[in-house]
C-alpha cells in the first residue's frame, strides 16, 4: 500500500484499538451473559481478558522481532505459511464485513425512532456516510473514530464515576441493606458451570482489539505504534469491562437484568438519573458508528493486504492519491450492504447463516496467531518452554470455548457453521495451489 499523504497519529491508533473491542456488545450484550450466569459473568469476563492480552502481546512481539510485514495476517503467513494466511485473511474479512452489514441495521432501528424512515433507506444511508469518510485520507477516517471512541470511552468513565459515587454515598450515609452486595451478591449462584457457559459470549463482545494493530501500519512509525497498542490496549480494555461490571452487579439485582436490555440503563435509572434511555441510546449509536467506520477500515486493508499477495483478484489493489484502497472498500461495502439487505429480506435463512457462518472464525484467526508466534519464536532460536505454555495453553483456551458451544442449544450452530467457514476457506486455498502448481 502507499504511504498515506497524512498518517495516523498515535491518539487516532489508541483510540481505534480501544473503539474496536468496546462497542455495542458492552452496552447491550452484556445483559445476556449476566443473566446467563450472574456475577460469575465477573469470572467469564476476566478469563477473555486473559486471552486478548495474551494474544495481543503475542502480535506485539512479532511485530518487534519482524518489523514492516503488514498486518497480522503477514505474520500469520510468515510463521504458518501462505494457506493459512490466506485463511486468517478471508475470514477475518468475513467476520467484519458481516458486521457492516448486522451493525447498519442495528443503528438504523434506534434511528427510526427519531427520523421516520424506512431502516433499509436509513442502512444504506449509514453505510454511505461512513463510506464517504473511509474514501477520504486516512487521517479523516481517524478523526472521526477518534471522537466516536472517545464518546463510549468517556461515557464508561463518567458511569463509572456515577456508580462509585453512588456507591460511596448508600456505604457512609444510608444503610447498606438495599445494596446488591449484601442482598443477593454470590459468586456462583447458577453454578460455576454457567460462568463457563456464559465466556463465549463474553469473548464476542470484546473482540477487535486487534484492530489498531492494522491501523499502526499507517501512522509514522508503524513498529514504535504496534509495539504500544500491544503492550496496553489489552490491559485498558480489561479495566474498563470489568470495572462497568462489578459496579453494575454491585447496584442492580442480576435477576432484573434482561438479555437484550441494556444493563447500564437499569443502573442508571436506579441510581435516579434523568432520561437513560435516550441518553444511551445515544452512546449505543455512537458504538455502532463507531464499530461500521472501523469494519469498513479494516476490511479494506485485509483485502487490499490479499490482493497485493495474490491471494484476491488484483483489481481489488486500486488505490486514491491518498493512498486509500478505493476498489477494496467498494467491494466490501457492496458486500455489506447486501448482508444488511439479507436481514430485512430473509431474517431467518439467509441473515441468520451469514452470521452463524462468521459468529466464531475471529476466535481461529487467534488461534493462527498463537501458532505462529510460537514458530516465528523457535526460528529466533529464544527460550521456549514457558512461551509453549502460553501459546499451546491459548490453543487449548480457543478449542474449550467452541466445545462450550457445542453444548449450548444457542451457539451449537454458530459453532459448527465458524468451523465450517474455515473449512471450505481452507478447501478454496488447497485447490488454488493445485490448479498453480498444474499451470
Amino acid at each position: 500500500m502507499n504511504t498515506p499523504t497524512s498518517p495516523l497519529k498515535s491518539r487516532h491508533i489508541t483510540m481505534i484499538g480501544l473503539g474496536g473491542a468496546i462497542g455495542a456488545g458492552l452496552f447491550v450484550g452484556s445483559s445476556s451473559s449476566i443473566s446467563q450466569a450472574g456475577p460469575a459473568v465477573i469470572f467469564s469476563f476476566l478469563a477473555t481478558s486473559i486471552l486478548v492480552f495474551l494474544v495481543m502481546r503475542m502480535l506485539g512481539e512479532m511485530v518487534i522481532a519482524k518489523p514492516g510485514r503488514g498486518s497480522f495476517v503477514e505474520y500469520i503467513r510468515a510463521g504458518n505459511g501462505d494457506k493459512a494466511a490466506f485463511v486468517s485473511g478471508w475470514l477475518y474479512w468475513f467476520f467484519w464485513v458481516s458486521v457492516v452489514g448486522s451493525e447498519a441495521i442495528s443503528g438504523a432501528v434506534i434511528m427510526d425512532a427519531w427520523v421516520p424512515i424506512p431502516i433499509w433507506i436509513l442502512a444504506i444511508l449509514i453505510v454511505s456516510f461512513l463510506f464517504i469518510i473511509n474514501m477520504g485520507a486516512v487521517h479523516i477516517f481517524g478523526e472521526v473514530e477518534f471522537w466516536l471512541s472517545s464518546i463510549k470511552v468517556l461515557s464508561i468513565i463518567l458511569f463509572i464515576i456515577v456508580c462509585s459515587g453512588y456507591l460511596l454515598v448508600k456505604l457512609f450515609y444510608h444503610s447498606t441493606s438495599n445494596l446488591t452486595v449484601s442482598a443477593n451478591f454470590e459468586i456462583f449462584p447458577m453454578g460455576f458451570s454457567a460462568a463457563i457457559a456464559a465466556i463465549p459470549s463474553a469473548l464476542f463482545t470484546m473482540l477487535g482489539a486487534e484492530l489498531g494493530t492494522v491501523a499502526a501500519g499507517e501512522s509514522d512509525a508503524p513498529q514504535q505504534e504496534i509495539a504500544r497498542v500491544t503492550r496496553g490496549i489489552g490491559i485498558r480494555i480489561s479495566i474498563f469491562y470489568l470495572a462497568s461490571l462489578l459496579l453494575i452487579l454491585l447496584i442492580v439485582p442480576w435477576q432484573s437484568i434482561k438479555s437484550g436490555y441494556s444493563p447500564f440503563v437499569s443502573t442508571l435509572e436506579i441510581i435516579g438519573i434523568p432520561g437513560t434511555s435516550f441518553i444511551m441510546n445515544c452512546v449505543v449509536l455512537a458504538a455502532i458508528l463507531s464499530c461500521l467506520n472501523s469494519s469498513m477500515y479494516i476490511t479494506s486493508r485485509v483485502l487490499h493486504e490479499l490482493s497485493s499477495k495474490g491471494d484476491a483478484p488484483q483489481i481489488l489493489m486500486a488505490q486514491s492519491r491518498y493512498g486509500t484502497p478505493t476498489a477494496a472498500l467498494v467491494f466490501s461495502a457492496i458486500f455489506g450492504i447486501i448482508i444488511a439487505f439479507s436481514s430485512i429480506i430473509s431474517p431467518n435463512i439467509m441473515f441468520s447463516f451469514i452470521i452463524n457462518c462468521s459468529g466464531g472464525v475471529v476466535l481461529i484467526v487467534y488461534g493462527m496467531i498463537a501458532i505462529a508466534h510460537f514458530y516465528l519464536r523457535n526460528e529466533r532460536k529464544k527460550p521456549k518452554n514457558n512461551y509453549f505454555l502460553i501459546n499451546f495453553g491459548v490453543v487449548i483456551a480457543i478449542f474449550f470455548v467452541f466445545l462450550v458451544m457445542m453444548f449450548s442449544d444457542e451457539q451449537r450452530l454458530i459453532a459448527i457453521s465458524s468451523i465450517g467457514t474455515a473449512i471450505l476457506f481452507l478447501l478454496i486455498a488447497m485447490a488454488r495451489k493445485i490448479i498453480w502448481c498444474k499451470n
